[in-house]
Order: C-alpha cells, then sequence, then structure tokens
C-alpha cells in the first residue's frame, strides 16, 4: 500500500507546485514548507525531490526563475519561481483533467461492494 501512496503522490506534485506558484511567487524552502503545511503533512518533500520538479516545469516553460535579494544583510539572493502565461494554461488543464479523473474514480469506488 505504501508503494500506490507513493506513486499517486508523485503523479501530483506537478500540479500542486504550479498550484502555489501561481497564488505567489515562491522559492524553494517557501514552496516545501507550504506543500507540507496545504496537505497536513501529506506531503513531506526534501529538497533533492523538489528542485528536480522544478527544473521539469521550468524546462516545460511553465514557470520561470529569477534571484531577489530580501535585504542589504544577505548575501545571497533566493532564487524565486514565477508562472508563466504557458504555466497558466497548463494548470487549468491539469486541473480539469485531475477533476475528470476524480469524477470517474469517485464514481467507480461508491458503488463498490464487498464480496
Amino acid at each position: 500500500m505504501d508503494r500506490l501512496n507513493q506513486q499517486l503522490k508523485k503523479g501530483v506534485f506537478e500540479i500542486l507546485v504550479l498550484k502555489l506558484i501561481n497564488e505567489e511567487d515562491l522559492y524553494g524552502y517557501e514552496l516545501l514548507n507550504r506543500l507540507e503545511t496545504e496537505s497536513h503533512g501529506t506531503f513531506r518533500l526534501k529538497e533533492g525531490s523538489l528542485y528536480p520538479i522544478l527544473y521539469r516545469l521550468e524546462d516545460k516553460g511553465f514557470i520561470e526563475s529569477y534571484r531577489k535579494n530580501l535585504s542589504s544583510e544577505r548575501k545571497v539572493p533566493r532564487k524565486y519561481y514565477r508562472i508563466t502565461k504557458t504555466g497558466i494554461e497548463s494548470l487549468q488543464e491539469m486541473i480539469a483533467s485531475w477533476n475528470d479523473f476524480k469524477t470517474i474514480i469517485d464514481g467507480m469506488l461508491s458503488s463498490w461492494r464487498e464480496i
């Protein structure tokens, strides 16, 4: 069952990351925290799992990164991610597909009977 849960989670990370970045520009650590907080601890990613997702989304043109200094004390700028127009369109398509998928699965599971 754990393996099934891992596969299901893995399949939704791109849509969740895009959704969060659509709400506001975020940097990696913020994304990790938001994923964990908004999923009530279900999605606890490590940086090594998050950054490949971000790179894939960037390669697809769904997000873009930029560097930003927050204060004069901080010497290294943070790398923020923002959604692109293509990313917004793709997110809308992903959400529609997810809702269709969920409706079908919910319908099939609601008719399940124990034998």
